[in-house]
Protein backbone atom coordinates (compact mmCIF):
# COMPACT_ATOMS: atom_id res chain seq x y z
CA UNK A 1 0.00 0.00 0.00
CA UNK A 2 1.19 3.55 -0.79
CA UNK A 3 0.22 6.93 0.64
CA UNK A 4 -1.26 7.81 -2.75
CA UNK A 5 -3.92 5.11 -2.14
CA UNK A 6 -5.49 7.30 0.58
CA UNK A 7 -6.44 10.03 -1.94
CA UNK A 8 -5.31 12.80 0.40
CA UNK A 9 -5.64 16.45 -0.59
CA UNK A 10 -3.03 17.24 -3.25
CA UNK A 11 -1.10 19.73 -1.10
CA UNK A 12 -0.97 17.22 1.79
CA UNK A 13 0.19 14.43 -0.52
CA UNK A 14 2.91 16.70 -1.85
CA UNK A 15 4.14 17.36 1.71
CA UNK A 16 4.16 13.62 2.40
CA UNK A 17 6.32 12.99 -0.65
CA UNK A 18 8.72 15.79 0.27
CA UNK A 19 9.06 14.22 3.75
CA UNK A 20 10.21 11.02 2.02
CA UNK A 21 7.24 8.90 3.12
CA UNK A 22 6.18 6.20 0.65
CA UNK A 23 4.63 3.24 2.48
CA UNK A 24 2.36 3.79 5.50
CA UNK A 25 3.11 2.11 8.82
CA UNK A 26 0.58 -0.42 10.21
CA UNK A 27 -1.20 2.16 12.39
CA UNK A 28 -1.36 4.62 9.48
CA UNK A 29 -2.68 1.94 7.15
CA UNK A 30 -5.54 1.12 9.52
CA UNK A 31 -6.34 4.53 11.01
CA UNK A 32 -6.19 6.94 8.05
CA UNK A 33 -9.10 5.41 6.04
CA UNK A 34 -11.29 5.32 9.18
CA UNK A 35 -10.56 8.97 9.98
CA UNK A 36 -11.25 10.02 6.38
CA UNK A 37 -14.60 8.21 6.59
CA UNK A 38 -15.53 10.36 9.59
CA UNK A 39 -15.31 7.74 12.36
CA UNK A 40 -14.20 8.33 15.93
CA UNK A 41 -11.35 5.92 16.68
CA UNK A 42 -9.53 4.48 19.68
CA UNK A 43 -6.09 3.30 18.59
CA UNK A 44 -3.54 1.31 20.54
CA UNK A 45 -0.05 1.84 19.17
CA UNK A 46 3.40 2.48 20.62
CA UNK A 47 5.48 5.64 20.23
CA UNK A 48 7.53 5.55 17.05
CA UNK A 49 4.87 3.81 14.95
CA UNK A 50 3.84 6.96 13.05
CA UNK A 51 0.84 8.06 15.12
CA UNK A 52 1.20 11.79 14.38
CA UNK A 53 0.85 11.19 10.65
CA UNK A 54 -1.93 8.64 11.33
CA UNK A 55 -4.18 11.36 12.75
CA UNK A 56 -2.55 14.47 11.27
CA UNK A 57 -2.66 13.63 7.57
CA UNK A 58 -6.37 12.72 7.33
CA UNK A 59 -7.69 15.58 9.49
CA UNK A 60 -5.53 18.14 7.64
CA UNK A 61 -6.71 16.71 4.34
CA UNK A 62 -10.30 17.50 5.42
CA UNK A 63 -9.61 20.99 6.83
CA UNK A 64 -10.74 24.14 5.03
CA UNK A 65 -8.03 26.57 6.25
CA UNK A 66 -10.78 29.15 6.89
CA UNK A 67 -8.91 31.01 9.64
CA UNK A 68 -10.58 29.26 12.59
CA UNK A 69 -9.24 26.52 14.89
CA UNK A 70 -10.40 23.35 13.14
CA UNK A 71 -8.19 20.84 14.97
CA UNK A 72 -7.15 20.35 18.61
CA UNK A 73 -4.44 17.89 19.68
CA UNK A 74 -3.96 17.30 23.43
CA UNK A 75 -0.63 15.79 24.56
CA UNK A 76 0.94 15.13 28.00
CA UNK A 77 4.21 17.11 27.83
CA UNK A 78 5.56 20.32 26.35
CA UNK A 79 8.30 18.43 24.47
CA UNK A 80 5.71 16.26 22.77
CA UNK A 81 3.59 19.35 22.07
CA UNK A 82 6.52 20.96 20.25
CA UNK A 83 7.37 17.80 18.33
CA UNK A 84 3.79 17.15 17.20
CA UNK A 85 3.33 20.80 16.28
CA UNK A 86 6.51 20.80 14.18
CA UNK A 87 5.43 17.69 12.28
CA UNK A 88 1.89 18.97 11.66
CA UNK A 89 3.31 22.29 10.46
CA UNK A 90 5.55 20.43 8.01
CA UNK A 91 2.59 18.47 6.62
CA UNK A 92 0.19 21.44 6.49
CA UNK A 93 2.45 24.26 5.33
CA UNK A 94 1.55 23.90 1.65
CA UNK A 95 -2.16 23.90 2.56
CA UNK A 96 -1.96 27.18 4.47
CA UNK A 97 -2.59 25.40 7.79
CA UNK A 98 -0.89 27.10 10.75
CA UNK A 99 -0.21 25.45 14.10
CA UNK A 100 -0.08 26.93 17.61
CA UNK A 101 1.74 25.24 20.50
CA UNK A 102 0.26 25.78 23.97
CA UNK A 103 1.92 24.76 27.26
CA UNK A 104 2.68 26.12 30.73
CA UNK A 105 5.66 28.31 31.57
CA UNK A 106 5.22 30.83 28.74
CA UNK A 107 3.26 34.10 28.48
CA UNK A 108 -0.49 33.83 27.87
CA UNK A 109 -0.58 36.76 25.45
CA UNK A 110 1.72 35.29 22.82
CA UNK A 111 -0.03 31.92 22.93
CA UNK A 112 -3.47 33.52 22.58
CA UNK A 113 -2.26 35.51 19.55
CA UNK A 114 -0.99 32.31 17.92
CA UNK A 115 -4.22 30.45 18.67
CA UNK A 116 -6.22 33.21 16.99
CA UNK A 117 -4.21 32.69 13.79
CA UNK A 118 -4.03 28.88 13.88
CA UNK A 119 -5.90 26.06 12.17
CA UNK A 120 -4.52 23.44 14.60
CA UNK A 121 -3.75 23.88 18.31
CA UNK A 122 -1.40 21.41 20.02
CA UNK A 123 -1.71 21.79 23.80
CA UNK A 124 -0.90 20.28 27.18
CA UNK A 125 -3.96 19.77 29.42
CA UNK A 126 -3.19 22.18 32.28
CA UNK A 127 -2.58 25.31 30.23
CA UNK A 128 -5.44 24.51 27.81
CA UNK A 129 -7.87 24.12 30.72
CA UNK A 130 -6.74 27.48 32.14
CA UNK A 131 -7.31 29.26 28.82
CA UNK A 132 -10.77 27.73 28.34
CA UNK A 133 -12.02 28.18 31.92
CA UNK A 134 -10.83 31.80 32.10
CA UNK A 135 -12.57 32.59 28.83
CA UNK A 136 -9.34 33.80 27.26
CA UNK A 137 -10.02 31.61 24.22
CA UNK A 138 -13.11 30.10 22.61
CA UNK A 139 -12.57 27.38 20.06
CA UNK A 140 -14.90 25.04 18.17
CA UNK A 141 -12.64 22.37 16.68
CA UNK A 142 -14.16 19.88 14.29
CA UNK A 143 -11.36 17.38 15.05
CA UNK A 144 -10.05 16.55 18.55
CA UNK A 145 -7.13 14.20 19.22
CA UNK A 146 -5.93 12.75 22.54
CA UNK A 147 -2.35 11.59 21.99
CA UNK A 148 -0.50 9.41 24.54
CA UNK A 149 -3.75 9.15 26.55
CA UNK A 150 -2.35 6.63 29.04
CA UNK A 151 0.60 8.91 29.79
CA UNK A 152 -1.79 11.80 30.52
CA UNK A 153 -3.70 9.65 32.98
CA UNK A 154 -0.46 8.48 34.63
CA UNK A 155 0.47 12.14 35.11
CA UNK A 156 -2.85 12.87 36.80
CA UNK A 157 -4.55 14.83 34.03
CA UNK A 158 -7.88 12.95 33.99
CA UNK A 159 -9.86 15.77 35.64
CA UNK A 160 -8.37 18.38 33.31
CA UNK A 161 -9.24 16.32 30.24
CA UNK A 162 -12.84 15.88 31.38
CA UNK A 163 -13.12 19.62 32.06
CA UNK A 164 -11.65 20.51 28.65
CA UNK A 165 -14.29 18.45 26.85
CA UNK A 166 -17.04 20.51 28.56
CA UNK A 167 -15.85 23.48 26.46
CA UNK A 168 -15.70 21.59 23.15
CA UNK A 169 -18.56 21.22 20.65
CA UNK A 170 -20.76 18.13 20.85
CA UNK A 171 -20.55 17.65 17.09
CA UNK A 172 -16.95 16.70 16.51
CA UNK A 173 -14.73 13.81 15.40
CA UNK A 174 -12.63 12.51 18.30
CA UNK A 175 -9.53 10.34 17.98
CA UNK A 176 -7.78 8.69 20.94
CA UNK A 177 -4.27 7.20 20.71
CA UNK A 178 -2.70 5.27 23.56
CA UNK A 179 0.19 2.82 23.99
CA UNK A 180 -1.78 0.79 26.55
CA UNK A 181 -5.49 0.34 27.21
CA UNK A 182 -6.13 0.18 30.97
CA UNK A 183 -9.69 0.35 32.32
CA UNK A 184 -9.45 4.09 32.98
CA UNK A 185 -8.67 4.75 29.31
CA UNK A 186 -11.56 2.59 28.11
CA UNK A 187 -13.93 4.33 30.54
CA UNK A 188 -12.78 7.75 29.30
CA UNK A 189 -13.24 6.58 25.70
CA UNK A 190 -16.86 5.64 26.47
CA UNK A 191 -17.49 9.17 27.76
CA UNK A 192 -15.91 11.22 24.95
CA UNK A 193 -16.05 9.00 21.82
CA UNK A 194 -19.08 8.29 19.64
CA UNK A 195 -19.34 4.68 18.40
CA UNK A 196 -15.57 4.48 17.88
CA UNK A 197 -13.78 2.10 15.56
CA UNK A 198 -10.87 0.25 17.15
CA UNK A 199 -7.33 0.10 15.77
CA UNK A 200 -4.95 -2.23 17.57
CA UNK A 201 -1.41 -2.91 16.40
CA UNK A 202 -0.32 -6.42 17.36
CA UNK A 203 2.97 -7.27 19.08
CA UNK A 204 4.60 -8.30 15.84
CA UNK A 205 3.74 -4.90 14.37
CA UNK A 206 4.77 -2.73 17.34
CA UNK A 207 8.44 -2.72 16.37
CA UNK A 208 9.47 -1.43 12.99
CA UNK A 209 10.72 -4.29 10.82
CA UNK A 210 13.29 -1.90 9.33
CA UNK A 211 15.04 -1.64 12.71
CA UNK A 212 17.92 -4.10 13.08
CA UNK A 213 17.88 -5.11 16.76
CA UNK A 214 21.05 -6.43 18.41
CA UNK A 215 22.34 -7.07 21.91
CA UNK A 216 25.89 -7.37 23.21
CA UNK A 217 26.77 -9.15 26.46
CA UNK A 218 29.37 -7.34 28.56
CA UNK A 219 30.50 -7.33 32.17
CA UNK A 220 29.14 -4.45 34.25
CA UNK A 221 32.50 -2.63 34.39
CA UNK A 222 32.87 -2.82 30.58
CA UNK A 223 29.79 -0.76 29.62
CA UNK A 224 31.65 2.51 28.96
CA UNK A 225 34.38 0.83 26.90
CA UNK A 226 31.80 -1.21 24.98
CA UNK A 227 29.72 1.88 24.18
CA UNK A 228 32.71 3.85 22.85
CA UNK A 229 33.91 0.85 20.82
CA UNK A 230 30.48 0.36 19.23
CA UNK A 231 30.10 4.05 18.39
CA UNK A 232 33.54 3.90 16.74
CA UNK A 233 32.57 0.76 14.83
CA UNK A 234 29.00 1.70 13.84
CA UNK A 235 29.95 5.31 13.05
CA UNK A 236 26.37 6.62 13.49
CA UNK A 237 25.33 9.80 11.72
CA UNK A 238 23.03 10.68 14.59
CA UNK A 239 22.26 8.51 17.64
CA UNK A 240 20.43 8.50 20.97
CA UNK A 241 21.83 6.73 24.05
CA UNK A 242 19.22 5.84 26.68
CA UNK A 243 20.06 5.73 30.39
CA UNK A 244 17.95 4.97 33.43
CA UNK A 245 18.98 7.87 35.69
CA UNK A 246 19.83 11.57 35.38
CA UNK A 247 23.22 11.19 37.07
CA UNK A 248 24.08 8.48 34.53
CA UNK A 249 23.26 10.91 31.71
CA UNK A 250 25.60 13.57 33.11
CA UNK A 251 28.42 11.08 33.68
CA UNK A 252 28.15 9.61 30.17
CA UNK A 253 28.04 13.05 28.55
CA UNK A 254 31.28 13.97 30.34
CA UNK A 255 32.89 10.64 29.40
CA UNK A 256 31.96 10.80 25.71
CA UNK A 257 32.92 14.48 25.45
CA UNK A 258 36.37 13.55 26.78
CA UNK A 259 36.58 10.97 23.97
CA UNK A 260 36.08 13.72 21.38
CA UNK A 261 32.42 13.13 20.47
CA UNK A 262 29.90 15.94 19.88
CA UNK A 263 27.44 15.00 22.61
CA UNK A 264 24.78 16.54 24.84
CA UNK A 265 22.34 15.26 27.45
CA UNK A 266 18.62 15.62 28.14
CA UNK A 267 16.99 15.09 31.52
CA UNK A 268 14.51 16.64 33.92
CA UNK A 269 16.89 18.98 35.76
CA UNK A 270 17.56 21.07 32.65
CA UNK A 271 15.87 24.45 32.20
CA UNK A 272 13.23 24.49 29.45
CA UNK A 273 15.18 27.02 27.37
CA UNK A 274 18.28 24.82 27.55
CA UNK A 275 16.25 21.76 26.56
CA UNK A 276 14.85 23.51 23.49
CA UNK A 277 18.31 24.71 22.41
CA UNK A 278 19.75 21.20 22.88
CA UNK A 279 16.98 19.50 20.88
CA UNK A 280 17.33 22.07 18.10
CA UNK A 281 21.11 21.52 17.95
CA UNK A 282 20.56 17.74 17.69
CA UNK A 283 18.04 18.17 14.88
CA UNK A 284 20.27 20.57 12.95
CA UNK A 285 23.48 18.52 13.28
CA UNK A 286 25.37 20.57 15.87
CA UNK A 287 25.26 17.49 18.11
CA UNK A 288 25.77 13.92 16.86
CA UNK A 289 25.01 12.03 20.09
CA UNK A 290 22.10 12.58 22.46
CA UNK A 291 22.15 10.97 25.93
CA UNK A 292 18.72 10.92 27.58
CA UNK A 293 16.45 9.30 30.15
CA UNK A 294 13.25 7.58 28.99
CA UNK A 295 10.87 10.24 30.22
CA UNK A 296 12.96 13.22 29.10
CA UNK A 297 13.06 11.81 25.55
CA UNK A 298 9.32 11.13 25.34
CA UNK A 299 8.01 12.93 22.30
CA UNK A 300 11.46 13.49 20.80
CA UNK A 301 10.92 13.09 17.07
CA UNK A 302 13.96 13.29 14.79
CA UNK A 303 13.65 11.50 11.46
CA UNK A 304 17.33 10.90 10.72
CA UNK A 305 18.43 9.06 13.87
CA UNK A 306 20.46 6.11 12.54
CA UNK A 307 21.16 4.31 15.84
CA UNK A 308 19.65 3.89 19.29
CA UNK A 309 21.84 2.56 22.11
CA UNK A 310 20.43 1.15 25.34
CA UNK A 311 23.26 1.73 27.84
CA UNK A 312 21.19 -0.28 30.30
CA UNK A 313 18.31 -2.55 29.38
CA UNK A 314 14.97 -0.74 30.06
CA UNK A 315 12.75 -1.76 32.96
CA UNK A 316 9.92 -3.07 30.79
CA UNK A 317 9.01 -4.07 27.25
CA UNK A 318 7.00 -0.92 26.55
CA UNK A 319 10.00 1.26 27.38
CA UNK A 320 12.08 -0.83 24.99
CA UNK A 321 9.62 -0.23 22.15
CA UNK A 322 9.45 3.50 22.98
CA UNK A 323 13.24 3.73 22.88
CA UNK A 324 13.97 1.90 19.66
CA UNK A 325 11.10 3.70 17.93
CA UNK A 326 13.33 6.79 17.78
CA UNK A 327 15.18 5.26 14.82
CA UNK A 328 13.90 3.77 11.57
CA UNK A 329 11.41 6.60 11.04
CA UNK A 330 9.95 7.93 7.81
CA UNK A 331 10.53 4.67 5.94
CA UNK A 332 14.25 4.64 6.73
CA UNK A 333 16.17 1.76 8.33
CA UNK A 334 17.86 1.96 11.72
CA UNK A 335 19.76 -0.01 14.34
CA UNK A 336 18.85 -0.61 17.98
CA UNK A 337 21.74 -1.81 20.14
CA UNK A 338 21.38 -2.98 23.74
CA UNK A 339 24.16 -3.65 26.26
CA UNK A 340 23.31 -6.40 28.76
CA UNK A 341 25.20 -8.13 31.55
CA UNK A 342 25.11 -11.96 31.86
CA UNK A 343 22.57 -11.55 34.69
CA UNK A 344 20.21 -9.63 32.39
CA UNK A 345 19.93 -12.30 29.69
CA UNK A 346 16.60 -13.52 31.09
CA UNK A 347 15.23 -9.97 30.81
CA UNK A 348 16.28 -9.64 27.17
CA UNK A 349 14.57 -12.95 26.36
CA UNK A 350 11.41 -11.79 28.15
CA UNK A 351 11.38 -8.56 26.12
CA UNK A 352 11.80 -10.55 22.91
CA UNK A 353 8.76 -12.64 23.87
CA UNK A 354 6.63 -9.68 24.99
CA UNK A 355 7.38 -7.55 21.94
CA UNK A 356 7.26 -10.43 19.46
CA UNK A 357 10.67 -9.69 18.00
CA UNK A 358 14.03 -11.42 17.61
CA UNK A 359 17.29 -9.69 18.49
CA UNK A 360 20.58 -10.95 17.11
CA UNK A 361 23.41 -11.75 19.54
CA UNK A 362 26.56 -9.92 18.49
CA UNK A 363 30.16 -9.72 19.71
CA UNK A 364 31.92 -6.43 20.51
CA UNK A 365 34.50 -5.95 17.72
CA UNK A 366 38.16 -5.95 18.75
CA UNK A 367 40.30 -2.84 18.56
CA UNK A 368 42.10 -4.25 15.51
CA UNK A 369 38.79 -4.98 13.72
CA UNK A 370 37.60 -1.43 14.27
CA UNK A 371 40.95 -0.04 13.19
CA UNK A 372 40.82 -2.09 9.98
CA UNK A 373 37.25 -0.94 9.26
CA UNK A 374 38.27 2.68 9.74
CA UNK A 375 41.28 2.17 7.45
CA UNK A 376 39.04 0.79 4.70
CA UNK A 377 36.69 3.77 5.07
CA UNK A 378 39.66 6.09 4.92
CA UNK A 379 41.01 4.44 1.75
CA UNK A 380 37.61 4.78 0.08
CA UNK A 381 37.35 8.41 1.17
CA UNK A 382 40.84 9.23 -0.16
CA UNK A 383 40.04 7.56 -3.48
CA UNK A 384 36.91 9.72 -3.86
CA UNK A 385 38.56 12.98 -2.83
CA UNK A 386 39.04 15.65 -5.49
CA UNK A 387 42.61 16.93 -5.85
CA UNK A 388 42.77 20.69 -5.27
CA UNK A 389 45.33 23.16 -6.55
CA UNK A 390 46.37 24.12 -3.01
CA UNK A 391 47.09 20.46 -2.24
CA UNK A 392 49.29 20.18 -5.35
CA UNK A 393 51.22 23.28 -4.26
CA UNK A 394 51.65 21.86 -0.76
CA UNK A 395 53.14 18.62 -2.09
CA UNK A 396 55.49 20.60 -4.37
CA UNK A 397 56.70 22.59 -1.36
CA UNK A 398 57.31 19.41 0.65
CA UNK A 399 59.24 17.85 -2.24
CA UNK A 400 62.03 20.37 -1.72
CA UNK A 401 63.09 18.39 1.37
CA UNK A 402 61.30 15.01 1.13
CA UNK A 403 60.66 12.35 -1.49
CA UNK A 404 57.08 11.61 -2.56
CA UNK A 405 56.85 8.26 -0.71
CA UNK A 406 57.93 9.83 2.59
CA UNK A 407 55.39 12.64 2.10
CA UNK A 408 52.63 10.09 1.54
CA UNK A 409 53.65 8.13 4.66
CA UNK A 410 53.73 11.27 6.80
CA UNK A 411 50.31 12.49 5.61
CA UNK A 412 48.78 9.01 6.09
CA UNK A 413 50.24 8.88 9.62
CA UNK A 414 48.67 12.24 10.47
CA UNK A 415 45.27 11.10 9.25
CA UNK A 416 45.44 7.72 10.99
CA UNK A 417 46.49 9.35 14.26
CA UNK A 418 43.16 11.18 14.30
CA UNK A 419 41.31 7.87 13.68
CA UNK A 420 43.23 5.81 16.22
CA UNK A 421 41.04 3.35 18.14
CA UNK A 422 41.89 3.27 21.84
CA UNK A 423 41.09 0.85 24.63
CA UNK A 424 41.74 -2.81 25.31
CA UNK A 425 41.46 -5.27 22.46
CA UNK A 426 38.70 -7.60 23.75
CA UNK A 427 35.54 -6.30 25.38
CA UNK A 428 32.51 -8.36 26.41
CA UNK A 429 31.65 -12.05 26.03
CA UNK A 430 32.17 -14.15 22.92
CA UNK A 431 29.56 -16.52 21.45
CA UNK A 432 30.71 -19.52 23.52
CA UNK A 433 30.62 -17.52 26.76
CA UNK A 434 27.19 -16.10 25.91
CA UNK A 435 25.86 -19.62 25.21
CA UNK A 436 27.08 -20.74 28.66
CA UNK A 437 25.52 -17.69 30.31
CA UNK A 438 22.19 -18.41 28.58
CA UNK A 439 22.30 -22.02 29.81
CA UNK A 440 23.00 -20.85 33.35
CA UNK A 441 20.04 -18.46 33.23
CA UNK A 442 17.78 -21.30 32.02
CA UNK A 443 19.05 -23.58 34.80
CA UNK A 444 18.46 -20.88 37.42
CA UNK A 445 14.92 -20.33 36.15
CA UNK A 446 14.20 -24.06 36.20
CA UNK A 447 15.54 -24.46 39.73
CA UNK A 448 13.46 -21.51 40.92
CA UNK A 449 10.35 -23.01 39.34
CA UNK A 450 11.04 -26.36 41.02
CA UNK A 451 11.57 -24.65 44.36
CA UNK A 452 8.35 -22.70 44.32
CA UNK A 453 6.26 -25.52 45.74
CA UNK A 454 8.70 -26.17 48.60
CA UNK A 455 9.37 -22.56 49.56
CA UNK A 456 6.22 -20.50 49.15
CA UNK A 457 7.43 -17.87 51.60
CA UNK A 458 10.62 -17.19 49.64
CA UNK A 459 8.64 -17.17 46.38
CA UNK A 460 6.17 -14.64 47.76
CA UNK A 461 8.97 -12.46 49.05
CA UNK A 462 10.63 -12.52 45.66
CA UNK A 463 7.37 -11.58 43.93
CA UNK A 464 6.89 -8.78 46.43
CA UNK A 465 10.42 -7.52 45.79
CA UNK A 466 9.86 -7.68 42.04
CA UNK A 467 6.67 -5.69 42.34
CA UNK A 468 8.43 -3.23 44.59
CA UNK A 469 11.12 -2.86 41.95
CA UNK A 470 8.47 -2.11 39.33
CA UNK A 471 6.94 0.50 41.60
CA UNK A 472 10.34 2.02 42.29
CA UNK A 473 11.11 2.18 38.58
CA UNK A 474 7.79 3.83 37.84
CA UNK A 475 8.34 6.28 40.70
CA UNK A 476 11.72 7.15 39.27
CA UNK A 477 10.27 7.62 35.79
CA UNK A 478 7.49 9.92 36.98
CA UNK A 479 9.39 11.83 39.65
CA UNK A 480 9.49 15.55 39.07
CA UNK A 481 6.31 15.48 36.99
CA UNK A 482 3.45 17.84 37.53
CA UNK A 483 0.57 19.61 35.96
CA UNK A 484 1.86 22.19 33.58
CA UNK A 485 -0.62 24.87 34.61
CA UNK A 486 0.20 24.73 38.33
CA UNK A 487 3.86 23.81 38.13
CA UNK A 488 4.80 25.46 34.88
CA UNK A 489 8.51 25.23 35.45
CA UNK A 490 8.31 21.51 36.19
CA UNK A 491 5.43 20.38 33.99
CA UNK A 492 7.35 18.00 31.76
CA UNK A 493 10.87 18.26 33.09
CA UNK A 494 10.73 14.68 34.25
CA UNK A 495 13.40 12.09 33.89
Amino acid sequence: MKFTDFNLKESIQQAVEEAGFTEPSPVQKEAIPLVLDGHDIIAQAQTGTGKTAAFGLPIMSMMKADGSVEGLVIVPTRELAMQVSDELYRFGQKSGLKTATVYGGTAYGKQIDRINQASIVVATPGRLQDLLQSGKIKINPQFVVLDEADEMLDMGFLDEIKNIFKFLPKERQTLMFSATMPKAIRKLAEEILNNPKTVSITKSETTNTKINQQYYVVQEHERDDALVRLIDFKNPTKCIIFCRMKKEVDRLVAHLTAQGFKVSGLHGDMEQKQREVTIRAFKQGGIDIFVATDVAARGLDVNDVTHVFNYHIPFDSESYVHRIGRTGRGGKSGEAITLVSPNELRTIKRIEKDVGTQMSTEIIPTRIEVQDAKANELIAKIADTRVTESAINLVKTLQHDLDIVTIAHLLASMIQEENEVKGKDKIGLDHAEIAKALERSKDERSSKNRGRGRSPRRHNDRDRNDRGGDRRSKTRQHSGGGRDSRNAGRGSNRG
